[in-house]
């Protein structure tokens, strides 16, 4: 019998097909036919075409447009504005401290050296900060072209010097040595800043009135740490550090004249300005990747007419479309270099409003804490309850300090007055602690039909009495005989 069941239970142990585990490698058949397939991806991983759109640089017109405001400042102080400007949020954050406090506690702000300096001179770093647009592009120019700038300031000043309007005076030294023209302060405590008109200065002296004017004298401190090696190695030089050293880079120096006037009378015994660390001129190089209004650019064309800014908005595209480092997708404000700007996946308008961003962060994520939600659910429970204004005495008067904090109609000794409440519609609700616009708008339309009802007809006004009017008779007789 026990033979009987092993020949069945083998039988049957035969006919169940034999399980084995798969190996690791082994992959479903739909594995299998999408597996030369990429994965799907998200829209937020689609790559964009135009990811690698190049900068586009200015050309020679544009720049001597943009510089022509500036083009005629002394050496020391257009070379700290040149770098300043690729700082345009600390350049406002400088000129918004300087018109609080003055000059006081500048050297102690986290700001950029070159923005600590340009904060000396109020008029300068304000006039930065009022055309911040302007101070982009001139700090997006110098990032990518700074040899073009150079030969830019010097063909501005050959157009000036052509005209009669660039000479030596009491306030500044115009010096020329082979083809190059250097402007360097001539008082050794004082510099001053040029005033004048780029339509007129660079092609013509004016009708009336000197070309260049000068206002007050700004003093000369340590933080002019920075001139230009106009012609140095046979080619337009450009900014360096000087450390109020007269011989410059090491050989000659025909236009660092004003170093040695105005040595002695500075504080050079300042790590602040006068430091190794400064040898090199570091700039913010994400500046190119900023937004700038081309309306505010355009107007710019006091040298070259017919000049238009198209490179601009390509770059304002560029940055939209993610040109820049770090990307920047379709929506976004592109104001890298600005405290929160600019992080990829921020949906927010492509404007750059400078009031607004002087007083909001718009980088911080608090701010849309609250956005599309309705806080109709969250009212406020926390305020005090209603109570009646306590009826204080007079100071000086004789009222007894017992009526001091008592309510209106309340007696000593008596139970105080609970105030009344009026149900009638109210703006707010009861607790005044949420505001229902329906109401308020009902209670609008309410009042203008009301005084828009017709008024009733009022009664005429009682005749007053004739003059000759007989006079009523007497009772109890007859009419009084005239005499």
């Amino acid at each position: 019998m026990s033979r009987v069941l092993a020949v069945l239970l083998t039988l049957c142990f035969a006919s169940i097909p034999i399980l084995r585990a798969a190996p690791a490698h082994a992959r479903p058949d739909w594995q299998d036919q999408q597996q030369d397939q990429p994965p799907p991806q998200s829209q937020d991983q689609v790559p964009y075409q135009d990811q690698a759109a190049p900068y586009e640089n200015f050309s020679p017109d544009q720049l001597d447009n943009l510089l022509s405001p500036i083009a005629l400042y002394p050496d020391p102080l257009l070379a700290q504005v040149f770098v300043a400007a690729t700082f345009p949020d600390q350049v406002e954050e400088a000129a918004r401290y300087v018109r609080e406090n003055g000059q006081n506690g500048i050297d102690d702000q986290d700001w950029d050296v070159s923005v600590k300096a340009v904060a000396h001179y109020p008029t300068v770093i304000g006039m930065m900060a009022d055309k911040i647009d302007w101070t982009t592009s001139l700090g997006q120019a110098y990032v990518n072209q700074s040899t073009d700038i150079a030969s830019s300031v010097q063909r501005l000043r050959h157009l000036a010097r052509s005209a009669g309007n660039l000479q030596s005076s009491p306030q500044q030294e115009v010096l020329e040595h082979d083809n190059y023209i250097a402007i360097s302060p001539y008082q050794p405590e004082y510099i001053y800043v040029p005033v004048y008109d780029p339509a007129i200065i660079y092609y013509r002296r004016p009708y009336y009135g000197p070309a260049i004017t000068f206002g007050v004298g700004f003093p000369i401190g340590a933080w002019l740490n920075l001139d230009f090696r106009w012609g140095y190695g046979g080619g337009w030089g450009g900014v360096y550090y000087t450390g109020w050293r007269r011989e410059g880079w090491g050989g000659g120096c025909w236009n660092c004249g004003w170093i040695g006037r105005s040595r002695g009378r500075v504080n050079i015994v300042n790590n602040v300005y006068i430091n190794n660390r400064y040898t090199t001129i570091n700039v913010n190089r994400t500046v190119i990747n900023r937004q700038v209004n081309v309306n505010n650019i355009n107007r710019y064309n006091s040298v070259h007419r017919d000049v238009r800014y198209d490179n601009v908005q390509k770059n304002n595209m560029r940055v939209d479309r993610g040109g820049g480092p770090g990307g920047n997708r379709p929506g976004n404000n592109g104001n890298y270099g600005r405290p929160g700007g600019g992080s990829p996946g921020e949906n927010r308008s492509g404007v750059n409003n400078k009031i607004i961003d002087r007083n909001i962060d718009r980088g911080n994520p608090r701010i849309d804490q609250y956005r599309g939600r309705d806080n109709n659910n969250n009212v406020r429970n926390d305020r005090p309850p209603n109570t009646v204004q306590q009826n204080r005495p007079t100071p000086g008067s004789n009222s007894d300090m017992r009526y001091q904090n008592r309510n209106p109609g309340q007696t000593p000794g008596r139970p105080p007055v609970q105030p009344s409440i009026n149900n009638g519609p109210h703006t707010f609700n009861k607790n005044e602690s949420h505001f229902d616009p329906h109401v308020t708008s009902q209670r609008g339309q309410d009042s203008r039909q009301q005084a828009a009802r017709p008024q009733p007809p009022s009664h005429p006004a009682a005749q007053p009495r004739a003059e000759n009017r007989p006079a009523p008779a007497p009772h109890g007789g007859g009419e009084r005989k005239r005499p």
